[in-house]
Order: C-alpha cells, then sequence, then structure tokens
C-alpha cells in the first residue's frame, strides 16, 4: 500500500501546508469587485509563480518526500497547471521530475514545464491512450514517486492552503470567513482542499459543459464518470475523466451540489475578468466566474471567486478578448 493509499486529507494538514506555503510563497491578492452591484472577493491565484495554484499541493506534496524518495524522483500526470508546480518545486528541491501531459496541451504550459527542468513526456489525449497507464509504465522503470493532480493527500492539503489565505485575508480587512466560495473544479482537489479548510463556508465547485463528473457525482452519491471523454472544451485544466474516492469521501459529506457553466460563459467571464480587475486568467481558471456572472449561484459581500490559472495561450487569450459572444 502506497503512502497516498495509507494517508487521508486533514484539516490540521491543511494548516500545516498552509504554514510551510507561507514561509516559501507571497500571499496572492484577495481582490473587492463588484458584480451586478454586490461586492465579492477574488482570489487571484492566477499570479502564482506558475500561473496557478497548483504550486501549493506540489511542494506540500514534494517538500514531505524522504530522502530516498527525493533520490527516486518524481512522476506527474497534468496538462500543464500541475506539470509545472510540480517542476517548480522539483528544481527548487533538486528532485528530478518527468510529467505527462497531452499532446493538445497548451503550447505556452509544455513550453514552461520543460523550461522548469522537468523531462515531458506526451501521450495521445485525442486518440484516447490513457495517460495514467503512461504514468504507471515510467514509475515502472525508474521507481519514482507519483505526484498525482487531485487524488494525492498531500496535494489536497496543500490546494486547501488557499482557503486559509482567503480567511486570514478577510480577517485583516475585518470581515468573518467566506459565506461561499466558488472554485473552478477538475478532479476535486481544490475543491475538497477548500472544504477542508474552511469548514463553515459554503463550497461551489464549478465545471465546463461535458466535464462535470463531479457535479454528476454529488447527485448520484458515487463516483461517476463523464459522459463522453472526447467532448471538446476549452478548459483543458479542468478536463478530468471521473473524481477519485480520496476526493469524493471529503465532497460528499460537504459539498451538496456543483454547477456547469458553458463555453460562451466562459468567455464572457475571460474578458470581464480582464476588463475590470486587469488579469489574464485561462479558460479553466475563469469557471468559477463565470458561473457568478451568468446567476447560478447567489453572492454576498463574502463571496469569494478562485480565479485558478492564467496560464492561456497568447492567440488563444486575443481571440476570446475579440469575440463579441
Amino acid at each position: 500500500m502506497t503512502a497516498q493509499q495509507m494517508r487521508t486529507p486533514t484539516p490540521e494538514g491543511v494548516l500545516r501546508a498552509a504554514a510551510k506555503i507561507a514561509d516559501l510563497l507571497v500571499k496572492t491578492p484577495l481582490i473587492e469587485a463588484e458584480v451586478n452591484g454586490t461586492a465579492v472577493w477574488f482570489k487571484a491565484e492566477c499570479l502564482q509563480p506558475v500561473g496557478a495554484f497548483k504550486i501549493r499541493g506540489a511542494w506540500h506534496r514534494l517538500s514531505d518526500l524522504s530522502a530516498e524518495e527525493r533520490a527516486r524522483g518524481v512522476v506527474g500526470v497534468s496538462s500543464g497547471n500541475h506539470a509545472q508546480g510540480v517542476a517548480w518545486a522539483a528544481r527548487r528541491l533538486g528532485i528530478p521530475a518527468t510529467i505527462v501531459m497531452p499532446v493538445d496541451a497548451p503550447q505556452v504550459k509544455i513550453d514552461a514545464t520543460r523550461g522548469m527542468g522537468a523531462e515531458v513526456v506526451l501521450y495521445d489525449r485525442p486518440g484516447g491512450e490513457d495517460r495514467d497507464e503512461v504514468a504507471q509504465r515510467l514509475i515502472d522503470q525508474s521507481g519514482a514517486v507519483l505526484v498525482h493532480a487531485f487524488a494525492d493527500p498531500w496535494v489536497i492539503e496543500g490546494q486547501g492552503s488557499a482557503g486559509v489565505e482567503i480567511a486570514g485575508q478577510m480577517a485583516e480587512r475585518g470581515l468573518d470567513g467566506p459565506t461561499r466560495i466558488v472554485c473552478p473544479c477538475g478532479g476535486g482537489g481544490l475543491t475538497a482542499g477548500l472544504a477542508l479548510a474552511c469548514p463553515d463556508a459554503e463550497i461551489v465547485p464549478v465545471e465546463p459543459e461535458g466535464w462535470d463528473d463531479v457535479r454528476l457525482s454529488l447527485e448520484a452519491g458515487e463516483i461517476v464518470g463523464v459522459p463522453d471523454p472526447s467532448h471538446p472544451t476549452a478548459c483543458d485544466a479542468l478536463q478530468t475523466p471521473a473524481t477519485r474516492p480520496i476526493n469524493f469521501a471529503v465532497l460528499k459529506g460537504r459539498v451538496p451540489r456543483g454547477l456547469v457553466v458553458t463555453p460562451a460563459e466562459v468567455r464572457a467571464a475571460q474578458r470581464w475578468a480582464f476588463a475590470n480587475l486587469h488579469l489574464v486568467v485561462e479558460p479553466g481558471g475563469a469557471a468559477a466566474l463565470a458561473a457568478v456572472l451568468a446567476g447560478k449561484t447567489p453572492i454576498d459581500g463574502r463571496t469569494v471567486m478562485i480565479l485558478s490559472g492564467g496560464n492561456t495561450d497568447p492567440q488563444a487569450f486575443a481571440t476570446v478578448l475579440s469575440r463579441a459572444d
């Protein structure tokens, strides 16, 4: 049994991760703005050193590896944001890293991962190649440690550190903690981490159309995969076929519902963030804002949205800004 299988994420683990991350990274801004006349808050994780919140879980996981595990290296699977988080942490800690990435991942993410010294192994996602099988072959060959993008207790706890920061930043402004945190959701690592970090807040996961496995699972009371893994979406960061038991064990007791956003709603959110917050947000990173702008969840003066990533190809972003839909 692996360390990941033996351990479950805990609120105490989230606090330990938050302390480690506070010693390493500057807090990302918590920005106040108005949506339809109501004050809300934005946690700008798109401003992390790797452009996404994934640096949190990667650092908590890799910094807890033993000397023997570090020598064996790590393997990650990611369309780009987790890849960069693992590559960044591995370079800082002197750990060899190999990342399995889809051939259709945004080139900016592939280039950034390689630029931080990680070896990138591409797999054919459009052709139906299984990324987990590719990763397992690499692990069998090298003995490396798998750093899963969302189904890992350390990763979940690390992502939850964003919630600890949010609560602290709101307290600094004389506010009680968040009543609601609306967050982009792929496999449920960030959602589960926030649920552990902020037990008094409603946690609202938002997924792209066609990739709403967490929403379907919450409704069914059991893990349900996406109906069509070939469904096209610009939200590459949120393309996970199904959540995992370690995530669902947290979510089913704390998260009553999930939301879905359309491609047009995501593009509108990207344009809104650029025009009103002066931030570049990638499609998946804009999912929470998309749900709020579309009126799919209530908001109040203590609602927080996570802008989870800003790694988008320049041409793709320029196309979004030029559209009128």
